[in-house]
Formats: structure tokens, sequence, C-alpha cells
């Protein structure tokens, strides 16, 4: 038996000493993962919050059979998910306008002064369904047709998104300075 099986059987007989491991173990890393669905860091803790209740609720239904990570990250990107779903209202593809911006000029500009939060933090600027497509196109892997699905938009409107919010990104790398200050407390 592994370590982690140990830690959720554990868990699931009610052990708190178990239940603190798994969260201390795991909640640095969903809390970014949070961080990448939210607008501020209050409502990542929020998200990471709802996320474990959730874990633990439905801990029993884990079977072992797969990454019990990915089965956790699943779920954070879920509860990002339904928060957004819940807060704003999503637009249907014909009522937008279809944004044809060019795809920014590849740039030969050193960029080594750019950190890990200070992307994040432009991605936590996006407007919030421009970050959602683009976290889940560009990080979780997801396809447009699955996006859609999700989010309950047209293909369409998922690729719009995600061309808006890259051109968005690309324009704020371009134009970063280095003098951001860290927002971002991980």
């Amino acid at each position: 038996m592994s370590e982690t099986e140990k830690i959720v059987k554990g868990c699931l007989s009610g052990n708190r000493r178990d239940q603190e491991l798994l969260y201390r173990r795991y909640s640095p890393k969903f809390y970014g993962v949070s961080l990448q669905y939210s607008s501020d860091t209050d409502e990542a803790r929020d998200i990471l919050q709802e996320s474990f209740i959730k874990i633990f609720e439905n801990l029993a239904k884990f079977s072992f059979e797969g990454s019990f990570e990915g089965w956790m990250r699943r779920i954070v990107v879920n509860t990002a998910l339904e928060r957004y779903r819940s807060k704003y209202y999503l637009t249907r593809v014909d009522d937008i306008d279809f944004i044809d911006e060019p795809e920014a000029e590849p740039d030969t500009e050193d960029f080594a002064g750019l950190e890990a939060y200070d992307l994040l933090n432009m991605i936590m600027s996006l407007p919030p369904k421009y970050r959602m497509v683009f976290n889940l196109y560009a990080i979780e892997g997801y396809s447009h047709k699955e996006i859609g699905e999700m989010l309950r938009i047209s293909e369409g409107t998922s690729k719009s998104n995600l061309s808006r919010a890259r051109y968005i990104l690309q324009k704020k790398v371009k134009t970063y300075s280095g003098i951001t200050r860290r927002v971002v407390n991980v």
C-alpha cells in the first residue's frame, strides 16, 4: 500500500492528522491552480477551500485507478468553473463581435526578467471569459469542443476568446518592463 493510499484511508476513517497531512501536501500546488482561474488571491483561497471540501466529501469515490493528484486537480478546476459560471454571464457566439487581430510578430527581445509570478499576474488580469478559456486550453489541454461544453459556449466562441486572450497577453509581454511588483502571494 502506497503512502498516498494510507493517507486516504486515514482520511476516510476520520483521522484528523491524515486529513491535515493531505491538505498540507497538496494545498500549495492547488492554490496555484486556483490562482490561474481567479481574479485575485481572495477568490483563489475560496476556490481552494471549496475544492478541499469537495475532495474530502468525495474521497470514498476515488478508486485508485489513475492519478490521485489528477483526480484532485480536476475537482479544483471544476470548482473554479462552477464559480465562474455562477458569477459571469456567458455570451453566445452570435452575440459577440469576432476580433480578427493579427498574431503578434515574434519578438527577439530578451525577457529574462519576466518571472513566473509576472506571467501569472498577466493571466489573472485577463477578463474572466478570456482567462477561463486560456487556462483550459493552454494549461489544462482541453479542446475547444470540450471547453465549449464545460462553459456552455460554442467552439467558435472558445476559439475567439483564446485568440483574444493570446493577443492581450502578447501585448502585455511585449510591453513588460520588469518593474512590476509581486502581487501574488503563493
